[in-house]
């Protein structure tokens, strides 16, 4: 399973454009993404990020 590390997310919404599931959602009054059960785990936001906020937690 994927998640946006918020410290690390910078908001630049590379991510959103990438994910075919529509999984990415930005938190009302946050400045950062968050992905919701929506997500396939496909990987595809991952390579887009920039600033490394996307990680895997093995945990699901």
């Amino acid at each position: 399973m994927h998640k946006i590390d918020p410290d690390e997310c910078q908001f630049c919404g590379a991510c959103i454009s990438a994910c075919p599931a529509d999984a990415i959602f930005n938190p009302p009054g946050k400045n950062y993404y968050e992905i919701n059960e929506n997500c396939i785990d496909c990987g595809a936001c991952e390579p887009e990020c920039g600033f490394n906020a996307i990680i895997t937690d093995a945990t699901g």
